[in-house]
């Protein structure tokens, strides 16, 4: 086998390993931003959880402030006009 033939045998070996290699690490990353995702979207979907709690505590407060405002305004109504 010639010199220069083993040199194209080394480098043709080196890079299908690399080749190889690479696949490998990028299907790895892959794998782990697609599990980053799954986490995103479970995060995402519990702040929205908190939001609508959050959200409806607000409607029943501001439900109970205007009730209140309202009481208040017919007492003083009443006091003012006998």
């Amino acid at each position: 086998m010639s010199t220069v033939s083993k040199v194209v045998l080394g480098l043709s070996i080196v890079l299908s390993v690399c080749t190889v290699v690479g696949v490998h690490v990028k299907q790895e990353w892959d794998r782990q931003r697609l599990h980053e995702g799954v986490l995103r979207d479970l995060e995402r979907v519990e702040r929205k959880k908190e939001n609508l709690r959050a959200l409806e505590e607000q409607i029943q407060l501001t439900r109970v402030l205007l009730e209140e405002r309202n009481r208040q305004q017919a007492e003083t109504t009443q006091t003012h006009n006998p």
